[in-house]
């Protein structure tokens, strides 16, 4: 079964199908143990990293566009940006079906899948302050779950620019978290963890550029993105530094998209590289 490689410019989810789920669990009964993976099962690993650590990014997306409802800001558009994510958790994992990934990496694949639905079905509910706390911990749940199948198939590359791939994956996450946590900040919502957590994600953002523009691995396009990056990370600190008033919700909803759109697709330039170290 051959690769489709996620579009670029769009995040993708999760799917809700119990069939896709059991054959990726067949699959993996496949897997004998410590055997070298298929030029086609390496190929697969590129893709499988971008699409877990798309979900990290995914569920504080999920969290960020159901408080914007909470919040009334910008209404028809936050519910259009609702629709597209619960489409994105319900159909992601299909490109991963049929590789016969190590039993280990398919529980993890499940408790995504899994973590993925419940968050799902939590964003079906109409947006109140009491649902958008619920919301919150599963999306974080979801989160945690992502991130643990990322760094699995991450090492499962044992290939240096699969680290950039998760880094940069990365980035997209703490772009929707940051905007999360402004969102609860405007509601009256934050805590002091929550600011914390917010000068940490910063300060992530930061090193992380530094570090990608310091690898080895480069492309003119690679060094496009960065830059483009670079910029919209700039409009975006802006953004946050506003009140967190009405116009400041705006400002952080709709920078905190494009910066999200711009390191997605760094982050599938970066998957490129990847696709021809591993083949």
């Amino acid at each position: 079964m051959s690769i489709r490689r996620p579009a670029r410019h769009r995040l993708s989810g999760a799917p809700s199908s119990r069939r896709v789920l059991l054959r990726m669990a067949a699959g993996a009964l496949l897997w004998p143990t410590l055997v070298p993976l298929s030029a086609q099962a390496r190929l697969a690993l590129a893709t499988a990293i971008n699409i877990t650590a798309r979900y990290r990014a995914l569920s504080q997306r999920a969290a960020k566009v159901y408080g914007l409802l909470v919040l009334q800001v910008g209404p028809a558009r936050s519910r259009d940006l609702l629709e597209g994510v619960r489409k994105q958790l319900r159909d992601g994992l299909r490109a991963l079906d049929g590789q016969g990934w190590p039993p280990a990496v398919v529980r993890l694949l499940v408790e995504v899948q899994q973590a993925a639905g419940q968050l799902d079905a939590l964003l079906a509910q109409a947006p109140t302050r009491d649902t958008w706390q619920v919301v919150g911990k599963q999306a974080d749940h979801l989160l945690a779950s992502a991130d643990q199948a990322t760094q699995a198939l991450e090492q499962l590359a044992q290939a240096p620019s699969a680290r950039l791939v998760n880094t940069a994956g990365r980035q997209r996450m703490l772009s929707q978290r940051l905007a999360r946590h402004y969102g609860l900040a405007a509601a009256g919502l934050g805590s002091d963890a929550g600011r914390r957590q917010m000068r940490d994600d910063a300060a992530e953002f930061e090193r992380a550029l530094a570090q990608l523009d310091a690898a080895p691995i480069s492309t003119p396009a690679i060094r496009a993105a960065l830059e483009l990056g670079r910029g919209q990370w700039m409009f975006f600190q802006a953004a946050l530094k506003r009140a967190p008033d009405a116009r400041g919700l705006d400002d952080v909803a709709s920078t905190s998209e494009r910066l999200l759109q711009v390191m997605d697709e760094l982050t599938g330039l970066y998957e490129g590289a990847l696709r021809d170290v591993l083949g």
